[in-house]
Parts: structure tokens; C-alpha cells; sequence
């Protein structure tokens, strides 16, 4: 669980670091978009070297973006494996036959694909939150949703919500990791057994878990009441967001990657 790095913050004085949030958070989702519209190997690598080159640029340690892959492993593995059985094509292409079970070329480069695109996904993803500050990014989520407030929307409190929800991953994972090292102390057995053992053995876990998320929760909203945090559309910021001339090189740049992602589907 230590391994998992989603929703932390790495000041830093890179390219990526300053630029605006809603630029960064637009171009992610932009960019997410075409990572799934990659149909073929030679798409999905060039997005892949492009996620890699955003990660050079943040100038954190690529261990750290590694560390947090670790945690995803799994589902990677699963997905392809999962893909690489049930995708059938021609007799032409067919790699293996083992009993009922057939393994197609197409399966291959199907579950290829969805593993890069996951990887994609998560290196993007934290390219965002280790370059953007929690505060930064509320008001980026709040800036993009305010033409929701014509609806009654609360964009305010929406923002806010999304953006705690976000940093207090890490402090959560910690959490955890402190009450299984806890009960594993007086004796607790979470890792021999079947399933079910497994199961149950998380059952002291989960209940102190709540608690002291329920408990942080409550001391959360009491710190912001006392400062008197009402979310209003009349609150003001110490530092507005302003877009810059990096801002709009950076979504050229977006919009000639996404752009160049359909002709490598059309073309190769």
C-alpha cells in the first residue's frame, strides 16, 4: 500500500509544474480520451513515449512513478491475460491450441494494447497530481464546473470534495499500513488461509479504518468552520489562475499529439 502515489505533491520548478491547472487537468482528460482510441501497436507506443517524455519533464524520480505501477500490476496482468483468451481471429493466425483454450495474434496484440493504455492512463495521472498542488487543483475543478452554477449547481463544495477526497489517499493507505503492522503485532494472521480466512482477518482492519476516517472527516470540517469557510461564490483567492503563453504552447502541443494518434491509426 506504501507504494501506491496517488494524490501526492512534488514541488518543483519544471515546465509541468508551471503551468496552469486547468490547463494540465483539460489536457489529461483530452489526452485520456485518445489513449483509448489507439487501435493498433504503433499508436499505443507513441503514446506511450509521449507519457514517458511528460514524466522526464516533471523531473521526479521515474522510481516514483514505478512505485505507484507496482500497485497496479495486477489489474494490468489480468486485463491482458483476459483479452489475450477471449479474442479470436482467423485459423491463419492462431499461435497456440491447448485443449479449449486458443491463443489468436489478435489476442496478443489485443491485450498488448490494454496494458499499454492502463500503464498510459496511470503515468498521466500522476504526472497531474505530483505537479499540481491540492489547492491549485480545487480551484481548476472549480473553474471548469462554474458554468454548472447557472444550474444551482454547488460548484463550490464539489470542487472542494473532489480535491480532499484526493489528498487524503496517501493518508488513508498510511493508515492502513499502521493498523495491519497493529494487529499483526498482537498476533493477527492476514496473509496464510484461503480467501474467506483473508477476508474475515480484514475485518479488524476495516472497523478502526472507518473510525479514524469518520474521526479525521469531523476534524476536518470543524478546522474550516472555525476559519470560517463557507464556499460561497463570493469568496475570494490570494492567487488567481491566469493562463500564460506556456499555457497555450502546451495545448498546441496536446492537440498535435491527440491529432497524430488517428493518423497512426489510419496510416500504419
Amino acid at each position: 500500500m506504501k507504494d501506491i502515489s496517488l494524490g501526492q505533491f512534488f514541488p518543483g520548478n519544471s515546465f509541468l509544474h508551471r503551468l496552469d491547472p486547468r490547463t494540465k487537468l483539460l489536457g489529461l482528460i483530452v489526452f485520456i480520451v485518445f489513449i483509448f482510441l489507439t487501435v493498433n501497436i504503433y499508436s499505443a507506443l507513441f503514446v506511450l513515449a509521449v507519457s514517458l517524455i511528460a514524466v522526464l519533464m516533471t523531473k521526479i524520480p521515474l522510481k516514483i512513478y514505478l512505485k505507484g505501477l507496482k500497485a497496479i500490476w495486477f489489474i494490468v496482468i489480468l486485463s491482458a491475460v483476459l483479452n489475450m483468451f477471449y479474442v479470436k481471429g482467423s485459423e491463419d493466425t492462431l499461435l497456440l491450441s491447448v485443449w479449449k483454450i486458443e491463443i489468436y495474434r489478435e489476442g496478443v496484440v489485443r491485450s498488448a494494447l490494454i496494458a499499454l493504455r492502463i500503464i498510459c492512463m496511470i503515468l498521466c495521472s500522476s504526472v497531474l497530481s505530483f505537479t499540481t498542488s491540492p489547492t491549485k487543483l480545487t480551484d481548476a475543478i472549480e473553474a471548469l464546473l462554474s458554468p454548472l452554477k447557472i444550474f444551482k449547481v454547488r460548484v463550490n463544495d464539489l470542487a472542494m470534495m473532489m480535491s480532499i477526497a484526493l489528498r487524503f489517499v496517501p493518508t488513508l493507505l498510511e493508515e492502513t499500513e499502521k493498523i495491519m503492522n497493529a494487529q499483526k503485532a498482537r498476533g493477527a494472521d492476514m496473509e496464510s488461509g484461503g480467501m474467506i480466512k483473508k477476508v474475515k482477518a480484514l475485518i479488524p482492519v476495516l472497523v478502526p479504518l472507518f473510525v479514524s476516517s469518520y474521526r479525521r472527516a469531523y476534524e476536518l470540517a470543524m478546522a474550516m468552520d472555525c476559519r470560517c469557510y463557507t464556499g460561497d461564490n463570493n469568496r475570494t483567492r490570494m492567487n488567481s489562475l491566469r493562463y500564460s503563453l506556456r499555457d497555450f504552447a502546451a495545448a498546441f502541443l496536446t492537440l498535435i499529439v491527440c491529432g497524430a494518434v488517428p493518423c497512426a491509426n489510419f496510416f500504419l
